[in-house]
């Protein structure tokens, strides 16, 4: 009797306190968040790619409750492949893209504001005092502020001395300064087979015609889009100038590039380079420095302004652009505050993206800096961001630089006359224009 009595006060002793613990395992159990996954896509660069890498692992082991899932496209993809994701409800939770391409994503709510608690900053002006005038111009919308500045950039021309040592010329002394030399000097320069091109003078950054055709309109003083915002494409001498050149540049023309061609970016550095002068930014340098480490040290190379058109009647350099680092605005709370956290930690080492990668984030601490004034070059491109201007942007950019791009494809590649290609873009871009009334 007694062993029973014993067992039964047993039972309602510990069922209870087995119950009890099992409800408060499950109770911590919910209470532990699980880990946060961001799904970062960035474009293709092995220099920011290794540091951005040892940085991320960095902030996991500061945060050990997120996975970041860090994903490389080449830029062309990127600016495709990201406002489909969007539309079809699979956009990553971090990216970057340049200015023109982000805007129009913006305006389809798909971007969330900057969180400047979780980025690191007391407040939004605070987040301004931090960088430089009119960086985030582009992307405020009704005084919010929508992504963050991973890299600031305008182009300049890269050239390889041995291709001038080639035919003669001494480049310190005969590099181009007017669009008419860059002709005339990869008329000299160019190697066919047939018609096609084994080595080119110089060619075109295609299909990115809003950060070079357009300061080319501007020099002749032509506009892609009048002050007040109303009539596009201004100036038809200037556009009818600057596509008679583009298609006397093409096949059909004197042939010397054509966008079907290989980038001249990626051709015209070490002893098997295909091209001689390249449009790029300051970032080209590192990414020489390790593809092609003895051309990067033998001094075989320079950088010059962004050449002008010898009748120009404005001083105009390629059209400066930002990569912003943006966040989801369809992805979860947690995933957008940790996003913006890890944003704040990457572009808290500026200098080390400066040092690395070649990259200028345009904090004021960073651009204006000893290190980016001892750049090789760095003077230079200094100079030409002061003729320059933010590339346009706005809701229907992407749409803009495709129209661009059809105009001038059709001219080097269709044989379409330049007065055709410009009345064709006239009237679809102020279509476009009309649409926003």
């Amino acid at each position: 009797m007694r062993k029973r009595y014993a067992i039964i006060l047993l039972a309602i002793t510990v069922i209870p306190l087995v119950a009890w613990l099992f409800f408060a395992c499950q109770r911590k159990k919910e209470e532990t968040p699980l880990p946060v996954t961001i799904t970062y896509w960035t474009h293709q660069d092995e220099a920011r790619a290794a540091l951005e890498q040892e940085l991320i692992a960095q902030f996991i082991q500061r945060n050990p409750d997120v996975r970041i899932n860090r994903v490389e496209y080449t830029s062309s993809e990127m600016i495709d492949l990201i406002p489909r994701a969007f539309a079809a409800g699979q956009g990553p939770d971090m990216f970057n893209l340049p200015v023109e391409s982000e805007y129009p994503l913006i305006a389809r709510g798909y971007v969330a504001p900057v969180d400047y608690l979780a980025a690191g900053f007391d407040s939004r002006q605070d987040l301004l005092d931090t960088y430089i005038d009119g960086v985030f111009d582009g992307v405020t919308v009704r005084n919010d502020i929508y992504g963050l500045p991973l890299e600031y950039t305008n182009w300049c021309l890269y050239l390889n001395k041995n291709a001038f040592s080639a035919i003669g010329l001494d480049a310190e002394k005969d590099y181009p300064r007017t669009w008419e030399d860059v002709v005339s000097l990869s008329r000299k320069m160019v190697v066919r087979d047939g018609a096609v091109l084994k080595k080119r003078g110089f060619d075109f950054r295609y299909p990115y015609y809003l950060n070079f055709l357009v300061p080319m309109v501007e020099q002749l003083g032509g506009a892609l889009v009048s002050a007040d915002g109303k009539t596009a494409v201004v100036g038809e001498d200037a556009w009818i100038s600057v596509l008679s050149f583009m298609q006397a540049w093409g096949p059909g023309g004197v042939n010397l590039g054509s966008p079907t061609y290989k980038n001249a970016r990626s051709s015209f550095a070490g002893g098997d380079a295909t091209a001689a002068m390249a449009l790029s930014g300051l970032y080209q340098e590192s990414r020489m420095r390790k593809q092609y480490p003895e051309f990067y040290q033998s001094g075989q190379w320079m950088v010059v302004p962004f050449p002008q058109f010898a009748h120009a009647v404005n001083e105009v350099s390629a059209s400066a652009y930002v990569h912003y680092l943006m966040v989801n605005a369809k992805s979860d709370l947690r995933t957008q505050k940790a996003a913006w956290k890890l944003i704040g930690f990457l572009l808290d080492h500026g200098d080390q993206y400066l040092e690395r990668a070649s990259l200028v984030q345009p904090t004021r601490e960073v651009v204006y800096s000893r290190a980016f004034r001892d750049l090789p070059y760095g003077n230079v491109f200094l100079h030409d961001l002061s003729r320059s201007h933010m590339v346009y942007h706005g809701s229907d950019s992407a749409r803009i630089q495709e129209l661009l791009g059809n105009a001038v494809e059709s001219v080097m590649l269709s044989g379409v006359s330049p007065q055709k290609a410009y009345v064709t873009l006239k009237a679809n871009l102020q279509e476009l224009l009309d649409e926003r009334k």
